[in-house]
């Protein structure tokens, strides 16, 4: 008999190369952020003044990401997915890749910071469009008991993006001085991104439509504005999940975008180790979402996503003492097991969150509460977290995991008051399968 895996790779691959370039992409520009773009694009009183301004410009894609999931949803729901993932991949792709050809503040002045400000948007504006059509493609093809570890595909995206982003910078970090990696060297990886986005669309032209999509046309036309009938009905359903999506933003961006800078800055530590690290520590987000994933089809998405948020809450306890501990094992330590909770977060939602919506709104639903986590989660999680660090060091930064975990913990158990019986729409569709 033919692995589902191997029958469906095209369409798994599809999904997948999407979330990898929107990782890849997403995090190219967070590793600038904390890198090199603050002194470069916001001069400031104090490198932390900068630092906070460089995470600011960062955070504009999560106020993106809403819009952008409205606007393609709308076209995802009423066109199809396949021709909406191709539309977000090449606004997200020549977005970044413009950042590549910026002029510096010391350069352009004001217009420098502005244009960057605006292709951030624009990488925002396509991402919020990428990630509910790669999770509705690989869950709307899988065969019965399947859907948990195809809806784990596009989730395994973060990991390989984030290895592709920051290898990509170790590499180059290793071969350049820091002023040339400050003068050039940082736009390498926005130009090696077209490589990607010409994959990706190689990819994803020569997929078809999702069979569940295609029926629920024949048995519907589609709803005329989906944003407006996911308020209308399914307004509460969507907040609940909005707040479940909370705790995996916050951990891979506390995990990430701010420990890179905390640790290159505050702690001393050299980049190219410190990111050695991060690489190190990666491999334990992936195999958590392939366990998360193998466990939602053994049991529920629900109960799965309750244990990691369940751990969340406990993990910002120790986060902030063991990453200000200077010892650079013990943060490897940290990370790692952030990075693995986080998978049980993550991991399960590529099948969760499509079941709370019904096929002709799904799109636009699943790409709403995402992204809308995603700013509460991942928009502020640098800020807030640089800001506590000033405050009263880095004590105080694991108590914005334990609010995550306990938000998305509220969150979820929100909608299985929402829909009853273990989320009742998850448990019919796996009996059907």
């Amino acid at each position: 008999m033919v692995s589902p895996f191997r029958q469906h790779r095209r369409i798994l691959v599809a999904s997948l190369v999407g979330t990898t370039i929107e990782f890849y992409d997403f995090y190219i520009y967070a590793t600038a952020a904390a890198l090199v773009f603050g002194p470069l694009f916001f001069p400031a009183e104090s490198p932390s003044a900068q630092l906070m301004l460089s995470f600011l410009s960062f955070s504009l894609a999560f106020i993106a990401r809403p819009f952008g999931a409205v606007l393609f949803g709308h076209f995802g729901d009423r066109i199809g997915r396949k021709s909406t993932l191709v539309a977000s991949l090449l606004l997200m792709g020549i977005s970044t890749l413009l950042i590549a050809f910026l002029p510096t503040y010391s350069t352009a002045g004001w217009i420098a910071p502005l244009l960057l400000c605006i292709l951030r948007f624009g990488q925002g504006l396509g991402l919020g469009g990428e990630w509910g059509g790669a999770a509705l493609l690989a869950v709307e093809n899988a065969p019965p008991g399947w859907r948990g570890r195809f809806g784990m595909v596009p989730q395994l995206g973060a990991p390989i993006g984030f290895l592709a982003a920051n290898g990509l910078f170790l590499l180059i970090g290793l071969q350049l001085s820091d002023a040339d990696f400050a003068a050039w060297g940082w736009r390498i990886p926005f130009l090696a991104s077209s490589i990607l986005i010409v994959l990706g669309l190689w990819v994803r032209l020569k997929i078809n439509e999702t069979p569940e999509f295609t029926q629920a046309l024949a048995q519907n036309p589609p709803v005329s504005i989906p944003f407006w009938e996911l308020i209308r009905k399914h307004a509460l359903i969507t907040f609940a999940g909005t707040f479940t999506v909370v705790a995996c933003f916050a951990i891979f961006y506390l995990s990430t975008a701010f420990a890179l800078a905390h640790g290159t800055t505050t702690l001393g530590y050299d980049r190219e180790q410190f990111l050695i690290t991060q690489l190190a520590a990666i491999a334990f987000l992936a195999a958590g979402i392939i366990i998360a994933g193998i466990r939602a089809d053994k049991a529920s998405a629900n109960q799965v996503l309750s244990w990691g948020c369940a751990a969340t809450i406990g993990l910002g306890l120790t986060f902030g003492p063991a990453l200000g501990a200077g010892s650079l094992w013990l943060v490897w330590g940290m990370l790692s097991l952030a990075l693995f909770i986080m998978g049980f977060v993550y991991g399960p939602l590529g099948v969760w969150l499509p079941s709370l919506f019904p096929p002709q709104i799904r799109y636009t639903g699943v790409s709403v509460a995402f992204n809308a986590g995603g700013i509460l989660g991942g928009a502020l999680a640098p800020i807030i977290a640089q800001a506590l660090t000033d405050a009263g060091g880095t004590s105080l930064v694991g108590l914005y995991l334990t609010m995550a975990g306990i938000f998305s913990l509220a969150g979820l158990k929100l909608v299985g008051k929402l829909m009853p019986d273990n989320m009742s729409e998850y448990k019919k569709r796996k009996d059907t399968d």
